[in-house]
């Protein structure tokens, strides 16, 4: 299941995994998604990503979380 994402002006592809998964290590997962999208600092405006969902372990109350992933 994808989410598609068009990009604005300045997006950027640490700052797209840290807004759909609050977690920026999770690039690789975008970038294998979008294998035709370029690999630069900052992506070109009106480009469709396929932002790949990533199930959370339900086993996981927001109580167990840390503050900056609640």
């Amino acid at each position: 299941m994808y989410i598609e994402h068009i990009t604005t002006e300045g997006d950027r592809w640490d700052l797209l995994a840290w807004r759909y998964y609050r977690d920026v290590a999770q690039i690789q997962k975008l970038i294998e998604a979008n294998p035709t999208a370029p690999i630069s600092e900052t992506l070109p405006s009106g480009l469709t990503l396929l932002i790949p969902v990533i199930e959370q372990a339900e086993t996981q109350s927001i109580e167990e979380l840390p503050p900056w992933k609640r």
